[in-house]
This record gives C-alpha cells, sequence and structure tokens, in this order.
C-alpha cells in the first residue's frame, strides 16, 4: 500500500528574497508557501512513491538518513576529496599565485590603461590619487600596504572601472549626486615619497601612526568624519567648510616640532563643497573628483577652496586669495579656486 507525500516542514524558507544594503528587494518566489497546493514528489508511473522520497526519519532504525536514499545493491559510501600528502601545498601555492596575480604591477597597469579609455573619471576610487607619488604607482602601493591599508588589486580596479562608468551615465542624466550639501576635505604630505624611499619601512611606518595622532583629533574636534586614509593622505567630510577649515589650520599646529629621520611633515589641503553620492563608507561623484583636485593643487602649508566652499563661510570669518589659472581635469572650467586662511 503506497503511503502519501510527506507534507512540506513548517517554515519555509523564502529563497526568492535578495538582500541589498540592508534592504530586503522580495521576487516572485516571496509568495506565502501553499502547503496544498505542493504537488509533492513525482510519482514513478506504477504510483508508487519516487525512491528517496521517503523522509529520513522514517529510515529503517540505526540507519544514516543518507543511506535510506540508495538504491539497492549500491555503495553508501560517499568517498573523500583527494587529498595526498603535497594538496595542502599546492593548495597554497596555487592561492599565493593569485594573490601575487592580482597586485602584479603589469597587471595593474593594464587594467589602469583600460580604465583610461573608458568614460567617466579613470581615478575614481583611485586610494593613490591625492598622494604625492611622483609618479610612480608602485611606490605608492607599497606606502599603503605598509600604513595597513588596502589596494584591492587588479580585481578592485575592474570593479572601479565598472563604477566609473556608470557614475559617469548616472551623472549625465542627472542622478549621479547626493541629497546633503557636505565639505569634502583632502590633505597630502607635501615631499613624503622621496623621503619614504630613503629612511626605509620602520621610520616610514613611525611617521605614518604620528601624523594619524595629529589629524584625526582635529577631524574630530571639529565634528567632522575621515572617510579614509590614501597612503600618505586622508580624506574627510564636514557639515560645514569653516569647521573644514579651522581642523586643518589645527592639523598644522599639531606637526609644528614633529620630525622623523630628518623629515619634518607638512600637509597641502583641498576642500570642496558638493553632494557626493555615499556608497557605503565611502563617497563618489564629481564633487569628491573636484575637492581631490584642488588638493593636488595646494602648496606646502596651504589650503585650497573652492568658490563653493569660500561662500559658506562668514565673509569677515576668513581670508581669500584668488589662485589664477587654475585648471585640471574633471573639473568644471569655471571653477575658481582661493587660498584660505582664518581671519
Amino acid at each position: 500500500m503506497g503511503r502519501s507525500s510527506p507534507a512540506p516542514a513548517a517554515g519555509v524558507t523564502e529563497a526568492g528574497a535578495r538582500v541589498h544594503y540592508g534592504r530586503r528587494v522580495h521576487g516572485e518566489d516571496d509568495a506565502p508557501h501553499d502547503p496544498a497546493a505542493d504537488p509533492g514528489p513525482p510519482p514513478h508511473a506504477d504510483g508508487a512513491p519516487e525512491r528517496g522520497a521517503t523522509p529520513a526519519d522514517e529510515a529503517p532504525p540505526g540507519a544514516d538518513a543518507s543511506a535510506a536514499d540508495v538504491a539497492p545493491g549500491t555503495d553508501a559510501t560517499v568517498p573523500d576529496a583527494p587529498t595526498g600528502p603535497g594538496a595542502a601545498e599546492r593548495a597554497r601555492r596555487a592561492a599565493r599565485r593569485i594573490r601575487e596575480l592580482n597586485e602584479d604591477g603589469r597587471v595593474l597597469d593594464a587594467v589602469a590603461r583600460l580604465r583610461r579609455r573608458l568614460p567617466g573619471d579613470d581615478r575614481l576610487g583611485d586610494p593613490l590619487s591625492t598622494s604625492d607619488q611622483g609618479g610612480d604607482p608602485t611606490l605608492g602601493r607599497r606606502i599603503a600596504r605598509l600604513a595597513g591599508q588596502t589596494t584591492g588589486g587588479a580585481v578592485h580596479e575592474v570593479g572601479m572601472g565598472a563604477l566609473q562608468v556608470w557614475q559617469a551615465a548616472a551623472e549625465r542624466n542627472g542622478r549621479g549626486r547626493g541629497t546633503v550639501d557636505m565639505t569634502i576635505l583632502f590633505t597630502d604630505l607635501v615631499g613624503f615619497s622621496h623621503w619614504a624611499l630613503e629612511a626605509g619601512d620602520q621610520a616610514t611606518l613611525l611617521l605614518l601612526r604620528e601624523v594619524s595622532g595629529v589629524l584625526e583629533p582635529a577631524v574630530q574636534r571639529r565634528r567632522g568624519q575621515v572617510v579614509k586614509w590614501l597612503g600618505d593622505g586622508m580624506m574627510a567630510v564636514f557639515r560645514e567648510p569653516e569647521d573644514a577649515l579651522h581642523a586643518v589650520e589645527r592639523m598644522w599646529a599639531g606637526l609644528e616640532g614633529l620630525e622623523i629621520a630628518g623629515y619634518q611633515p607638512r600637509i597641502r589641503a583641498g576642500m570642496h563643497v558638493g553632494r557626493p553620492r555615499r556608497v557605503g563608507a565611502d563617497y563618489l561623484g564629481v564633487d569628491v573628483n573636484i575637492a581631490a583636485r584642488v588638493a593636488q593643487a595646494a602648496g606646502t602649508s596651504e589650503l585650497l577652496a573652492s568658490d563653493a566652499a569660500v561662500a559658506g563661510i562668514a565673509p569677515d570669518a576668513v581670508v581669500a586669495r584668488r589662485r589664477k589659472r587654475f585648471r585640471a581635469k574633471g573639473v568644471p572650467p569655471e571653477l575658481e579656486v582661493f587660498a584660505l586662511r582664518s581671519a
């Protein structure tokens, strides 16, 4: 006498649900499960239930659940994955090779050349884009790794290339920006890379720690947020441009008297007010690009600000001197830039 098909287990999971940035996005598979509508396993032609459809709890006492689904006359033993004496070592070598390829300078340079051919800002998401590397990306990657920062390698660059194209398309359609005005600040150590080549890893790491101990508290004291460290530089955001100005001046004061292996750290800085698009813990968009380019144009112990940033500070609270002939890739030609200090 045939047995009826087992009822489906309670608490069926929503197999069709997906998670996107903390929100559940429901698809067709999210419809409530109706046990009555479940036809159960397909029967054989003679009306007997499908072999293997018997629930594990109805298997003969002492039998393993998996053994209940095995046809008579077959071996119920599932062979283990092959492991020879050198299998673990081969796996380690393969993983190491993949990591080496991901960080290989020739592969990274090839991906960078490809990104320059794509629409949009080819330095979007580049953690070394504001660093004073003297045109040597290999040195920049070494400094980032030494400081405990990750560059992501070639896989990261390919992903950023896709994001670069998406961001360019979104900006053309007027959808590439956020909804809140923010002050975006970039800082960079002047002359650091050339000194680091001679000073060695130990002195370089010590200096980066000392600089971080000055810059981060200066940002936090003015209600700012450090977004990320960029090799020997930093990106931070503030609600008001005047807060960014005072934070930079506190950084200058905090670095006075600091010297390691003959190097006295001095920073340059640049800021811009716009509506960057937040992606995870990072910010992207044309306004981030503008702030980074403004910072690159600054001199030693100088803060440059876009006209949008200057407009957000009371005129009697700041001394602003216009910088003539400012031009940079990805920056609107009508943008004006000023050297700032407190009045």
